[in-house]
């Protein structure tokens, strides 16, 4: 009778803890708050693809910013590579 009780407490306990990982663990959240992480994650996304700027300066020191300067040449560089392989100055 004894291992009866304990086979029953067993499944008992195997189907509580089954039942308790099934659950949706996710948040529910108002749809205000759901817009504003959103846009949130859309101005992060937006900010590390923004570009950085090469120029030099007036003693010829070579800069890097992530605003370009006003009224002087510069070059602009994408955070991210070009997506494949690039060969330069191939014979």
């Amino acid at each position: 009778m004894r291992a009866a009780w304990a086979i029953l407490a067993g499944l008992a306990a195997g189907a509580g803890l089954a039942w308790g990982l099934g659950r949706d663990q996710t948040p529910h959240r108002s749809p205000d708050a759901r817009l504003r992480a959103e846009r949130a994650a859309a101005a992060q996304a937006e900010d590390t693809l923004r570009p950085l700027f090469r120029w030099r300066d007036d003693a010829g020191v070579l800069q890097v910013t992530d605003q370009p300067p006003k009224g002087r040449p510069y070059e602009r560089i994408a955070r991210e590579p070009a997506p494949g392989i690039r060969v330069e100055n191939a014979p």
